[in-house]
């Protein structure tokens, strides 16, 4: 019941997680203070994570309309492969040669922050701060520490899709889907019955977006520790136990991949799964059957608020050239830009005021449109429910407990303990 990070930026056409980022030869001289007033001039590198096959003409024309803007600039594009670009990053911030501007998620700009390698905007461009959507500047604050270390850029979400050929077969009512977690529920353990277990309403496991989702409480105050072992946690948990067990969830989910899972729905193996209005378009070329009978509905969540999938420009705090790219990272992420760039692909913008756009409030009939407005209208208050602090490691260890719950090797709270005392290991070793 979750879009992924990585499948978020595969539907965006971006290939992977769309990292942005500036090296600059003089980043070593920067002070790492976070003062950034001055001249805006100098010599930056933009360089992008497998984005000029597609974007050329599009980062072309942002970089001449900056150095228009500001005389005296200039700015490299350098474009690199996807594969491999956080440990890009992390040998960058070794090595002393990262990137005036890094376009980076939330878990990406922690260690750098915590390194004292990313920009404070609340310190050094607090006057932008009111340009954006409150839940997207605050999506790059780290817990426990002050400051918020990267612009907002494009952002993500996605309605839920569901069969309503399987729907009827089951004796539910394709025009009234699941609202609430309890229905969800109930509706999945039904469909596995009337199916003799050959229909799955799911094809994944829980991840914790998912707990967030629920109502978790995922960290402690504090920052320093996870708590989603809490008792809200064991429930859902204990509640996707018995999916498992009644052969609602796909017999693969334990192994399940995003793009797998699409699959499964894509082939109508299992009856619900979250997307985003790009997939309409894919759904209706490759499987015109299950076009027919798509049914979309929001997003399951106990709190009101949809999951946020955000992507941020970060500043390098010890750049040569900070007022410069201070200047670019605002630059590349205003209004502008961002509605320029949302309407060549399927994100959202981050800016205050953007989303109400008749480009995403106005009907047209089509699917698609519909979607799109719905999942912008969701992006108003949305958050991110995937804790800055939680690592590509900790999902792991999460999937793996999570894994032994649902194969009854471990109760619930079990796996969860397991899971929080392993995230918690790795936290301190960040």
């Amino acid at each position: 019941m979750r879009i992924s990070r990585r499948a978020l930026a595969a539907a965006a056409v971006l290939a992977t997680v769309l990292p942005l980022s500036a090296c600059s030869s003089d980043s070593d001289s920067g002070s790492g203070s976070s003062d950034a007033s001055g001249k805006v001039e100098g010599k930056i590198t933009f360089q992008t994570w497998n984005l000029q096959a597609n974007f050329k003409d599009y980062f072309n024309g942002v970089i001449a309309d900056f150095q228009k803007k500001y005389p005296g600039t200039e700015v490299k594009w350098v474009d690199r492969p996807a594969e491999g670009y956080a440990d890009k990053i992390s040998a960058d911030a070794a090595g002393g040669t990262l990137p005036d501007v890094v376009n980076v998620s939330p878990d990406l700009v922690a260690p750098l922050a915590r390194a004292g390698l990313a920009l404070d905007l609340d310190k050094a461009a607090s006057d932008y701060r009111k340009e954006y959507l409150p839940g997207a500047w605050e999506s790059h604050r780290i817990p426990g520490t002050q400051g918020t270390y990267a612009f907002p850029w494009y952002l993500n979400t996605g309605p839920l899709f569901y069969n309503k050929r399987l729907f009827t077969e089951a004796g539910l009512d394709p025009q009234k889907p699941p609202k609430t977690y309890d229905e969800v529920f109930a509706a999945g353990l039904r469909m596995a019955k009337q199916s003799n277990g050959k229909i799955a309403t799911f094809a994944n496991i829980p991840t914790i977006e998912d707990f967030g989702r629920y109502g978790v409480e995922q960290m402690n105050k504090s920052g320093d520790g996870f708590a989603f072992n809490d008792a809200k946690g064991v429930e859902l948990l204990t509640r996707y136990k018995e999916l498992y067990d009644a052969k609602a969830l796909d017999p693969q989910a334990l192994t399940a991949t995003p793009e797998s899972t699409g699959h499964k729905f894509l082939t109508e193996s299992v009856a619900m799964n979250p997307g985003s209005a790009l997939d309409l378009a894919n759904f209706k070329k490759q499987a015109p059957t299950l076009y027919k009978n798509i049914g979309i509905t929001d997003q399951i969540s106990s709190t009101g608020k949809a999951n946020m999938y955000v992507m941020g420009v970060m500043v390098n705090a010890r750049s040569g050239h900070k007022p410069a790219a201070v200047a670019f990272a605002h630059f590349v992420t205003d209004a502008t830009r961002q509605m320029e760039f949302a309407k060549k692909v399927a994100i959202f913008p981050s800016t205050a005021g953007s989303l109400d756009d008749p480009y995403f409030t106005k009907e047209d009939g089509s699917d698609e449109t519909r979607v799109r407005i719905a999942a912008a209208k969701s992006l108003k208050t949305a958050v991110n429910y995937t804790p800055v602090l939680f690592s590509e490691q900790m999902k792991v260890a999460l999937r793996n407990e999570v894994a032994k719950a649902l194969q009854g090797k471990e109760s619930p709270k079990e796996a969860l303990d397991n899971a929080v005392k392993a995230c918690d290991q790795l936290l301190k070793q960040s």
